[in-house]
């Protein structure tokens, strides 16, 4: 098993944005892109690409659908997928 199954597994605490970005970083992975290469094609920052795989900076809707299309894959596949790891981890908190 390797690193990122374990972390997939593991019961550890995730916000939505942490969810988002370990997600975010298994998808560009899989595709063999680098941060920088996703940066070019998508139209963003590497730095903000790097924000966002670290669960620094939540991304709006347009760059969830953004970073998709550039992905190749479904904004809603995405969603699942982080929805996913975020229920492994537990109940999200909500403020108020």
């Amino acid at each position: 098993m390797g690193r990122w199954e374990r972390a997939e597994k593991a019961e550890v605490s995730r916000t939505p944005e942490e969810a988002f970005g370990f997600t975010l970083r298994r998808i560009r992975l899989k595709r063999g892109l680098s941060q920088q290469l996703l940066a070019d094609r998508s139209g963003y920052d590497r730095t903000y690409i790097g924000l966002l795989e670290r669960g620094q900076k939540a991304p709006s809707l347009r760059a969830i659908f953004n970073i998709a299309t550039t992905l190749q894959v479904k904004p809603s596949e995405i969603l699942a997928k982080v929805q996913r790891v975020v229920g492994r981890a537990g109940k999200i908190n909500h403020a108020g």
